[in-house]
């Protein structure tokens, strides 16, 4: 069968369909892993000192001296090294997730398996915001970045980071593995360009040729004394840099086997990688005095310093590493959306695959919800970060202590022994106490994390996400008890129930008297049963014309006029059936209607459809059956048809239903 324009031009922009028994040829190796989930981990290098730095700022300008203002923004360096830790703790507690629950879903899986149901939502709602902000932070900082590079686009921020999102929301559409493959050489050449930036100003600065930075003016900040709960905000900022550690964990399914073993080596990469990266750029930074700017990224400065003309290439890589972490949630937030969906607290739409089996209703919905904030916020990190990373490390919370329940309920068993739960499968392991005591830590740090996040951004806009999750979570609930009330109604668990024949009662719609009402007709004989035909007056002209042509050219069969002087359509029908109803509790009626079905879009468009409203409408009323019988019109029909009906005589349609 051909295929129709649209289909072709799906097939060209997303790919050709995928059979279901191909999902397995879909996984990716490490190598592509660690594109797909480590690029949002990764990428947070670009801002995350630079976010620390705009915190510092407001003690920069309270210092006397440009000697004690540089000794302010010198605290980016243990402030770094101190996330660089937490960094390290989150990373090898989640490798001990990937271990237990191989199947993957993250804090919401270990959640729901260890710390109940609500729980488990507060982390999906977390989760879910996270990945939408991910998209959202990212994709604007790259935005950032090209501003910097070329101020005349500053303008025009809004509408390039809404392009790249629709770029990488139709590149995840044809599926993970294929976009995975496209977006990894952006991801490594980020990596190697930052490395080679790096040990080229190391180099600079032991033999003493590193530059500094000149003429670039301080982001304007209100002069605020240093304390320490300025140094947890900035702390609490540039923990922007470890969001995304849980990704891997989220999408284990993905990974080629040996699964877990390729996820846990994939994070143990990325961990090293940021550690890397992100203190490097704190330390570089500081000894080229970068500072926070309006019109330059801390990135820009460094390079410009270190690579000089060259600082080109560094933009163009961190660009499409920021642009392109935005696919760690289009990874991910698919896949969780799913989890949810298939538990009942999300839309069941969410479950399905699309034609490159992808969660292709849940890549659209983050590229909507992001596309709105980076609307909403004007395309600026600073204005996204406060909403960001508290819903990431309430996540951490949950699963690292989550993981401890895990532990605790393993030192029941005796070696050997398994026990099944909701989502994995318990398994004696002798160093149950190591693993606990590390997942405590872990977890212990992301709750005081969350609460100095919480604390110290809940004023510049935190508490949208306070807010937000509880609402979420609401809304998460409401849905699960709507499936769950439809499948108690609809449940035969606890009756038997022996199927009877009821009476029946067939009418058909009509609206005109054509070559589509005659199908109509066929049909209804095809039944066998005993049918009538029914037509609303609400043109006496028509009427009268209907009424003769019905007896000219079908013949046979009663055709019932209902009045409508009110020129209402669908009134009349249902007080007719309802009417019938009333007088036979046992009748179940059978409405037959039906549709022109044309085949190019400027036809539909010409065409009123009312059909699929009398449907809708019908439908609302028990016991009553609505069957749509289509007639295909062709362009080509037009050559065999007669030439002498007149457009506006009597075979006139006056709508695309041909009741």
């Amino acid at each position: 069968m051909a295929k129709s324009l649209t289909e072709s031009f799906r097939d060209v922009l997303i790919g050709a369909p995928l059979r279901t028994e191909d999902m397995a040829h879909q996984a990716i190796s490490k190598k592509v892993g660690l594109a797909v989930f480590a690029s949002d981990c990764l990428s947070s290098v670009a801002y995350a000192t630079q976010e620390v730095l705009i915190v510092l700022a407001g003690a920069a300008a309270y210092a006397a001296t440009e000697v004690a203002r540089r000794d302010v923004f010198g605290l980016a360096v243990p402030i770094s090294i101190a996330i660089v830790v937490l960094l390290l703790i989150l990373a090898a507690s989640y490798r001990q997730t990937i271990h237990a629950y191989p199947s993957g879903g993250g804090a919401y899986v270990v959640a729901r398996d260890n710390l109940g149901e609500i729980p488990a939502q507060v982390a999906g709602a977390a989760l879910l915001t996270d990945y939408i902000l991910t998209v959202a932070v990212s994709i604007s900082s790259g935005m950032e970045q090209v501003a910097s590079l070329v101020p005349a686009l500053q303008p025009y921020r809004v509408l390039m980071a809404l392009g790249a999102i629709v770029f990488i929301t139709v590149m995840n559409l044809r599926g993970v593995k294929e976009s995975g493959a496209f977006f990894a050489v952006p991801t490594y050449f980020f990596v190697v360009t930052t490395l080679i930036t790096l040990g080229v100003g190391l180099v600079q600065w032991l033999t003493g040729t590193l530059g500094t930075v000149h003429g670039v003016d301080v982001l304007h900040h209100v002069p605020e004394q240093l304390g320490l709960f300025l140094v947890l905000r900035a702390f609490s900022s540039g923990c922007a840099a470890v969001t995304g550690v849980e990704a891997v964990s989220n999408g284990i399914q993905a990974f080629k086997e040996p699964k877990s073993k390729n996820a846990a080596q994939t994070l143990l990469v990325m961990a090293g990688l940021l550690g890397v990266m992100f203190i490097g750029i704190s330390l570089l930074a500081h000894q080229v005095s970068a500072v926070p700017s309006e019109s330059q990224t801390v990135i820009f400065q460094i390079g410009d310093v270190v690579l000089g003309p060259f600082v080109g290439v560094l933009i163009v890589a961190t660009t499409l590493i920021l642009i392109l972490a935005a696919n760690t949630a289009y990874a991910d937030f698919p896949r969780l959306a799913a989890l949810q969906a298939a538990d009942g607290f999300l839309p069941r739409q969410l479950t399905f695959r699309g034609q490159r089996l992808v969660f292709s209703t849940g890549i659209i919905v983050l590229a909507v919800a992001s596309s709105a904030l980076v609307i909403v916020f004007n395309a600026r990190t600073t204005g996204l970060i406060p909403l960001y990373a508290i819903g990431v490390f309430l996540s951490f919370t949950l699963s690292q202590w989550g993981m401890v329940v895990h532990w605790r309920r393993t030192s029941s068993l005796k070696p050997g022994e398994t026990r099944a739960t909701t989502h994995s499968e318990l398994h004696y392991d002798a160093n149950w106490r190591s693993k606990m005591i590390i997942n405590g830590i872990g977890g212990t740090i992301s709750a005081v994390v969350m609460l100095v996040f919480a604390a110290t951004k809940f004023t510049s806009g935190a508490w949208i996400t306070v807010i937000l999750i509880p609402v979420l979570v609401a809304l998460f609930l409401r849905v699960h008890r709507h499936y769950t009330d439809v499948a108690r109604i609809l449940s035969l668990s606890k009756r038997r129930v022996r199927p009877i024949p009821h009476r029946m009662k067939t009418i058909v719609l009509v609206d005109d008297v054509h070559i589509g009402t005659v199908r109509i007709v066929e049909f209804a004989k095809s039944l066998g049963r005993e049918w009538t035909a029914l037509h609303v007056d609400y043109n006496d002209r028509k009427t009268s014309v209907v009424e003769r042509k019905w007896k000219e050219r079908v013949g046979e069969g009663e055709l019932v006029i209902l009045c409508s002087p009110f020129r209402k359509l669908i009134d009349p029908i249902k007080d007719y059936i309802q009417s019938e109803l009333d007088q036979d509790p046992d009748l179940f009626m059978h409405v037959v209607m039906g549709q022109l079905v044309m085949d190019t879009p400027w036809a539909k468009v010409l065409h009123s459809n009312n059909s699929l409203g009398i449907m809708q409408e019908l439908q609302k009323l028990d016991r009553v059956v609505v069957t749509d019988v289509p007639y295909q019109l062709h362009a080509e029909d037009a050559a065999v048809a007669p030439k002498d009906v007149p457009a506006n005589g009597e075979q006139h349609v006056e709508s695309s239903h041909l009741h």
